[in-house]
């Protein structure tokens, strides 16, 4: 197996871009269906309950990998994980260009959980790891942004071609299983991180494991990153049926560069964290991430879409600043051997914030309507967002 030793100068040179390029491939595929639910909708005839399950069923694929092989890569290698991962994102493309049942789209949206849920953690400590020296900083946003961004692309690719092209519940999963083919034979000539990998088949179910160094900051920035994904499942789940039905927006691709929106100023608030420092951008995200939630319920009581996207801004940028501080606070403290497995708890909690309150909203939306459900939403994540910062500056004041 080739390690970073051995692998040729320019692989090393722009590994980590590789890795990151595939990071973001892998995560567009996981948001590729929020602007067609619509579409599902009609075509199979479910509820709105049955659109935030089926989101659900995601998250619950992603923490369910998270749980059983969250550090797996600790020990196999980096390599074959991500490339376990890129088979997955392909299996849900397929099958989601065959969805004839609501069956089988929570099946696809099975797999697309399980590629989510081995990227997640291992490509973060992937790409930090083929990061060239003194690039560490750097590499972290990468990481991130390729999430974010990934996530970000996928309502975007799916919303212009579903609403301009043919075939709109096929094309967007086709061009997405050609980039993950792609994606599999690049990452395939990266170089391995992990010194002694073992082989693949020698891999069992471990749950994440926070070694002691990690547990101190880990609590802050679960929370921050539970609050902050929380808002970005619901902009990815319910938001679309709140365009078409409260204010009337039903073209595709205006409802996919909506979503985009969150996705993209959560890339840009994670620019602010370097001059930050990320001990200092978690509360201050959470602070923004609640002014981000008030213009949403804003936009919800007096149903405007301009409140609407200037939220997906303001919190966005929010989620960024408090994802990428979690994200730098968590691997700074891990050693290299620890890192895949603690990352991937840090996530574990980060996606019960995208399923539990998602679902809650689909429960809600039948008694109260989907504008009323979503300013319950908002009300109850302002609040854990504004006990998670006050907790974290009385940290910041106890340790000084």
């Amino acid at each position: 197996m080739t390690d970073r030793r051995t692998a040729r100068p320019g692989v090393a040179r722009v590994g980590h871009l590789v890795a990151a390029a595939a990071f973001a491939v892998c995560m567009t595929g996981t948001t590729l269906p929020t602007p067609l639910y619509g579409l599902y909708q009609e075509k199979l005839g479910f509820s709105e309950l049955t659109v935030t399950v089926v989101f659900a069923v995601y998250a619950f694929g992603v923490i369910g990998v998270l749980l059983l092989v969250g550090n797996v890569s600790d020990t196999v290698g980096r390599r074959p994980v991500l490339l376990c991962g890129l088979a997955c994102s392909a299996a849900s493309a397929v099958v989601f260009m065959a969805a004839d049942s609501v069956a089988v789209l929570y099946l696809g949206r099975l797999l697309s959980g399980f590629s989510a849920g081995l990227f997640t953690g291992t490509g973060t400590a992937y790409v930090l790891e083929l990061a060239p020296p003194g690039h560490r900083a750097r590499a972290g946003f990468v990481a991130t942004a390729a999430n974010m961004g990934g996530l970000g692309c996928g309502p975007l690719l799916s919303g212009v071609l579903s609403q301009y092209a043919p075939h709109p519940l096929v094309l967007p999963f086709a061009v997405h299983l050609g980039l993950v083919t792609v994606s599999f034979a690049l990452t395939r000539l990266l170089p391995e991180t992990v010194a002694g990998a073992r082989p693949l088949r020698t891999a069992r179910p471990n749950r994440p494991s926070l070694p002691p160094e990690v547990r101190r900051v880990f609590v802050p920035a679960a929370v921050a990153a539970f609050a902050g994904f929380s808002l970005l499942g619901l902009f990815t789940s319910v938001s679309p049926a709140f365009l078409a039905t409260d204010l009337g927006v039903h073209n595709r691709a205006v409802v996919g560069l909506v979503v985009f929106t969150v996705f993209f100023a959560s890339t840009l608030g994670q620019l602010l964290v370097p001059r930050l420092g990320t001990a200092r951008a978690i509360p201050l995200g959470c602070l923004v991430l609640i002014a981000g939630l008030a213009l949403l319920a804003g936009s919800l009581a007096r149903e405007v879409l301009a409140l609407l996207v200037l939220s997906a801004l303001v919190g966005g940028a929010g989620q960024g600043m408090g994802l990428r501080g979690a994200v730098g606070e968590v691997a700074a403290a891990a050693a290299t051997e620890h890192r895949g497995g603690a990352l991937s708890a840090l996530f574990v909690v980060a996606y019960f914030g995208i399923s539990i309150p998602v679902i809650g909203v689909g429960l809600l939306a039948g008694p109260l309507g989907l504008a009323q459900a979503g300013l319950v939403f908002a009300a109850c994540m302002g609040v854990l967002a504004a006990v998670s910062g006050l907790y974290l500056l009385r940290q910041a004041r106890t340790a000084s």
